[in-house]
């Protein structure tokens, strides 16, 4: 089956969620990388998904903000915490388009216990800050754990005007209506949906970090092709569904 159209808006709403949440201040800072280089990364029943013929690695950091579960209101101090993560691009047997993360660093041990092990994603706990002034937005975060010791990034940008019409990459990079999983011998798809993307394009001031490397992709050697800033939007997630077949490449 072919992949889904890239659609800037979600192609189901979720009526009833398992979680809600914000996700504010964010930036995207995006590598291409050719697909051969991700496909052993990506869970059993993807394969990269691509953009006239080149995937990506993207650098997300963001403000996670009141996490509810089941329709409960989002909780202020557990479910409010900095993030960053490393992110593949995905492609199931049904086309249905998402992501696949290599690592999920957050500022809270609970919500990190519970990610790991009630979804089987790749949270690690570090120390995090978000700080915004004179017109930048700084993202910091460093490893707890000592056999993670020096495991960091620093990435400050400057958002720009914001974007009236966003490219089809912009939309490819951005608007992803899934999440792609290992899970229990397997692989799941967890959907999202939320508002349309505010975006504004931005200029990288600082990018310093070793979390691709750590994630198991090669360090980037070029400048990003695309560094994108959103104040954000409210999200809604459904629970797990399993992921059946093998995609054709």
């Amino acid at each position: 089956m072919p992949a889904a159209p890239i659609t800037p808006d979600a192609p189901v709403a979720i009526r009833t969620p398992l979680l809600t949440q914000q996700w504010l201040d964010l930036c995207f800072v995006h590598w291409s990388v050719p697909p051969d280089a991700v496909r052993p990364l990506l869970p059993a029943g993807t394969v990269p998904d691509t953009y006239e013929g080149r995937t990506y690695v993207g650098l997300v950091a963001f403000r996670m903000h009141r996490v509810g579960w089941l329709g409960l209101p989002g909780v202020p101090y557990l479910g409010s915490f900095p993030e960053t993560n490393v992110r593949l691009y995905s492609v199931d047997a049904r086309g249905r388009r998402g992501v696949v993360f290599r690592s999920m660093d957050a500022s809270r041990l609970i919500p990190v216990l519970m990610g790991r092990i009630g979804f089987r994603l790749p949270y690690v706990w570090s120390r995090m800050r978000v700080e915004a002034g004179a017109g930048t937005v700084a993202y910091t975060s460093a490893r707890r754990r000592p056999r993670r010791r020096g495991v960091r990034s620093r990435i400050v940008l400057r958002p720009g005007e914001r974007i009236a019409e966003p490219t089809e990459l912009e939309h490819f990079l951005t608007a992803r209506w899934g999440m792609h999983n290992a899970f229990f011998g397997g692989a799941s798809y967890l959907s999202n949906d939320h508002p349309r993307w505010p975006l504004y394009r931005a200029e990288l001031l600082e990018c310093e970090e070793n979390l691709v490397a750590a994630a198991g992709l090669p360090t980037p050697q070029a400048p990003p092709v695309s560094v994108l800033y959103s104040p954000g939007v409210p999200v809604r997630l459904a629970g797990p569904r399993r992921v059946a077949g093998i995609p054709t490449p």
